[in-house]
């Protein structure tokens, strides 16, 4: 089974099986270009809606492709589910997430970023639909070529805004919700990277670092996922269900406490049963995340369908509608092959693309245990709920990739402040007893976070000499530097986000003025 799930594996992201991911993408295109042509047959300029159709199923491709990343990247990084288990769990969520809960009608200028009536005809509203879906999928798919794991809304957005200020000029646009993407650049990350290295730091403090971390876990344990049972539930009722179903935040609220209290309960039973026999270590603790990452994994799969596909649905929608009536709409009703080719494109975008960004996100940037990477899927669910609530624009792919961050930046901060402890005990002893300091500075050296917590107690306790020399002192602070998140990483993520709405929507301005100077 190990053997089949590692070929598998290496299927997905071997470069020597590319050419035939690409080739089963291009044939899922021609597949929608020819059931949309004949199910358009009757339509006025049907090849219009055919080329549409094969944009947003492109641009479905991609979102599954750079996206759905953030969903299982963690759980994959740390490795509570394998690549392939992860890549097929969240294809059948996102698809499910896609057709279960998409909606019936869609807003078909997202976010209300410009005013439809200011294009001037119908002609014009197709072009500028059509130019803001191919612009983000293009920008998408060169920021998965990079490794870069951007929002797709905000692809989406640009795209719209560039296309929209081409077809109306500057006014079309509404500045003030510009401002708030904007601010959600720094808001989002900021704010899931907080909450996760809070929950980290929280889990050390009351289990990680206690001498009987057994007890401890089955105190705490329950506890942490009923707060994820809670976030997942309310999370699913205002955002994942929000088409079906409309309810206010109490109402969800409500219904996450019951999924949490009988999650609570499960979850007591379980870890008092897996006590007798666990290990009293990190990794005793880590076995105890594995399935809450699965769970979250899947559920965070499918609010994202739910909630994203519209990015690549929500245009074609509302060119088959402008088709069909002859006038622009601003919002749309979608016939299931609309939602179907949305919610395929996702599941194969994420099947034959989407393994490179999940290996990005679980493990490039930062070393991920199951116990962080819970941290990073509680962020994800509790920063979305927090921000709804006091308004704050946020983005899910912001978060996702700030609490990964947040986690890594935690562990650094942790580990240097160990070392300013470890020199104040080694200024204390004297130059005589340099021989006993080489096999604790060696321990130390490669110790992880916990274990040097557990030998500066030791230090503590034991009050023997530990000197070191000046260049030896040196030496050490330089180990203590030592960078447990990837710079390159950070600098790169950061400047895609930045660039993401303006370079969107730049092409899409490029690209509707390309498409009326050739169909005029």
């Amino acid at each position: 089974m190990a053997k089949t799930t590692g070929f598998l594996d290496q299927v997905l992201t071997s470069r020597t099986t590319e050419r035939y991911r690409i080739g089963i993408s291009l044939v899922f295109l021609l597949i929608v270009w020819l059931f949309v042509g004949q199910i358009s047959a009757g339509l006025p300029n049907n090849m219009l809606l055919m080329a549409a159709a094969v944009i947003a199923g492109y641009m479905a491709i991609n979102i599954g492709a750079n996206d759905v990343a953030n969903n299982v990247g963690p759980a994959v990084g740390s490795g509570a589910i394998t690549l392939f288990g992860a890549v097929a769990l969240a294809a059948v969520f996102e698809a499910a997430g896609a057709i279960i809960a998409g909606g019936e009608v869609v807003s078909t200028i997202k976010g209300g970023i410009i005013a439809p009536e200011r294009v001037g005809d119908v002609n014009s509203f197709i072009w500028l639909m059509t130019a803001a879906l191919l612009a983000g999928a293009l920008w998408l798919n060169l920021a998965t070529w990079m490794g870069a794991p951007v929002s797709t809304t905000h692809s989406i957005v640009g795209g719209v805004l560039g296309a929209g200020v081409a077809a109306g000029g500057w006014g079309i646009a509404d500045w003030n919700v510009m401002s708030k993407i904007v601010a959600s650049w720094v808001i989002s990350p900021v704010l899931g990277g907080l909450i996760a290295a809070l929950f980290l730091y929280l889990i050390k403090r009351t289990v990680l670092y206690k001498s009987d971390i057994v007890p401890a876990a089955r105190t705490f344990v329950p506890w942490l996922v009923a707060i994820m049972a809670w976030a997942f539930g309310t999370y699913l009722m205002l955002k994942g269900m929000s088409q079906l179903v409309k309810v206010g935040f109490m109402v969800a609220s409500l219904i996450g406490l019951g999924i949490a209290v009988v999650v609570f309960v499960l979850m007591r039973l379980w870890v008092g049963r897996r006590a007798a026999t666990m290990e009293n270590s990190t990794e005793g603790v880590n076995a105890l995340f594995v399935w809450p990452l699965i769970f979250a994994a899947g559920l965070l799969s499918f609010a994202h369908g739910a909630n994203d596909v519209a990015n690549a649905i929500g245009p074609l929608a509302a060119i088959n509608d402008a088709l069909a009536a002859g006038e622009i709409v601003s919002s749309a009703a979608i016939p299931l092959w609309v939602m179907l080719v949305g919610a395929f494109g996702l599941a194969i975008g994420l099947l034959l693309f989407g393994p490179r960004l999940i290996k990005t996100v679980g493990s490039e940037i930062t070393e991920l245990d199951k116990t962080r990477a819970f941290c990073i899927a509680l962020s994800a669910a509790l920063t979305v709920i927090v921000a709804s609530q006091l308004g704050l624009p946020v983005s899910s792919t912001h978060i996702a990739i700030g609490g990964v961050f947040g986690v890594g930046f935690l562990r650094e901060y942790l580990k240097q402040s160990y070392a300013t402890q470890i020199h104040k005990i080694i200024e204390n002893h004297d130059a005589s007893e340099q021989e006993r300091l080489q096999p604790f500075l060696d321990d130390f050296r490669n110790a992880s976070v916990e274990e040097m917590e557990a030998l500066l107690k030791d230090a503590r306790k034991n009050k023997q000499a530990i000197p070191l020399s000046k260049k030896e002192r040196k030496r050490l602070k330089k180990i203590y530097r030592e960078e447990l998140v990837k710079r390159s990483h950070l600098v790169r993520i950061a400047a895609a986000w930045i660039i993401t709405v303006p370079a969107s929507a730049c092409l899409a301005a490029l690209l509707y003025f390309t498409m009326r100077g050739l169909l005029l």
